[in-house]
This record gives C-alpha cells, structure tokens and sequence, in this order.
C-alpha cells in the first residue's frame, strides 16, 4: 500500500517540480480524507498567486476528484488522530503531517511524500518512503 501525502498529491495535480517521478506512484494510492481540504486550499493559493488562472481551477480539481474515485481510497482522519498526536508531540511535527504517518503505520504502506521532517520521522518509525 502506498500512502500519499498531500505534499506529493499536490505536486503531481499541480505539476510542481519533480511531479513526473511521482506518476509511476500514482496508480493507485491511500491517503487520509484531510488530504482532499488540503488540496483544494493548495488549488486556491495557486490562483491566488498566479501559478494556475482562474478558469484552469476548475480542471485541476475535476481530474482529482476523478482520480479521487477511481485510484485513491480515503480514510477518515478520526480514526488516525489519537496516535497522530502522540507522533506529532513526540516528534516536532504538525498533526496533519503525522495522519500521514500513522496511517502508513498502522497499515504497514510505504508513505509517499516530498516533506522532509515528514519523510526523517517517517523512516525513524520503521516507515518505507517514496521516494
């Protein structure tokens, strides 16, 4: 099981650097339902800085809300949030980050993130990342 981090989601929708490499991940994924909040708010900063227009919004986020019901099974965050929290105190790292830990964890996937601190306590935790 791959787990995919918003980080990495983002980048690949988005075309950020580097989003090539992450196709060959991207077939089929996991990921917590957070991500989906954390995408549309990245679709809304893009416009907002200019890096994507207005009109383009709506296509990025039709070809994520079908690659959301085709290739992406999400999780409820409230399943994952008690053990998040103890990684993230223990760790130094935001709550969000660590839903992505956990679930990687918990189901024994591969976490597939661009976040550094992310990917550092990720690996220190047992946890596979990609890439």
């Amino acid at each position: 099981m791959i787990v995919a981090d918003s980080s990495a989601i983002i980048a690949f929708f988005l075309r950020e650097e580097g989003w090539g490499e992450l196709s060959k991940y991207m077939a089929t994924t996991t990921s917590i339902d957070h991500a989906v909040k954390e995408f549309y708010n990245a679709v809304w900063k893009a416009v907002n800085i200019k890096r994507i227009s207005v009109e383009d919004a709506p296509r990025v986020l039709a070809l994520f809300k079908e690659y959301v019901k085709r290739n992406m099974e999400l999780r409820r965050e409230e399943e994952y949030t008690d053990k998040a929290l103890e990684i993230a105190l223990e760790n130094g790292i935001a709550i969000y980050d660590a839903l992505y830990i956990t679930l990687a964890l918990e189901e024994r996937g591969s976490l597939l993130t661009l976040d550094d601190k992310q990917r550092h306590v990720s690996k220190r935790l047992g946890i596979t990342t990609i890439p």
